[in-house]
C-alpha cells in the first residue's frame, strides 16, 4: 500500500528556503530526510511545490469554472490527494482542474512543481 506525504509549513518556515544566510540549514535537513527515505526503500517519488503565491485554484458555482489566483482560502478543506499532469501550459491545466470531481464540492489547487535541485 502506498501513502502520500504532503508537507505544510508556516510562512516563516517556507521563506527559509530562499534566505541565504538559512538555506544551508533548511536545505541539508531536507536532504538528510530524503536520502533516509530514498536508502530505506520507502521512496517511490515525490516533489517540492514552488511556493502558494504560484498557485491557481479552480471551483465550479452553477457549472461556471470560477479561477481565483493563490492557494485554497478555505481553511476547513482537506488535501485528499495529487496528481502530477504534463500539458502545454496553465490554462490546460486549469481545464483539467475544473473537470475534477473535488472542484465541484472543494476546491483544487494547481501549482507549479518545483524542478530538482542540482546534484
Amino acid at each position: 500500500m502506498q501513502y502520500m506525504m504532503m508537507f505544510f509549513e508556516p510562512a516563516t518556515t517556507f521563506a527559509e528556503r530562499d534566505d541565504p544566510s538559512r538555506a544551508p540549514d533548511y536545505w541539508g535537513a531536507w536532504k538528510a530526510y530524503i536520502d533516509s527515505l530514498v536508502s530505506s526503500g520507502a521512496m517511490v517519488s515525490g516533489n517540492g511545490l514552488e511556493p502558494p503565491s504560484t498557485a491557481t485554484t479552480v471551483r465550479l458555482a452553477n457549472g461556471e469554472r470560477l479561477v481565483q489566483d493563490g492557494p485554497a482560502a478555505a481553511t476547513k478543506e482537506q488535501l485528499g490527494g495529487y496528481v502530477v499532469l504534463d500539458v502545454a501550459d496553465l490554462d490546460a491545466a486549469l481545464t483539467w482542474a475544473a473537470r475534477c470531481p473535488a472542484a465541484a464540492s472543494g476546491a483544487v489547487e494547481v501549482r507549479p512543481v518545483m524542478p530538482s535541485p542540482s546534484a
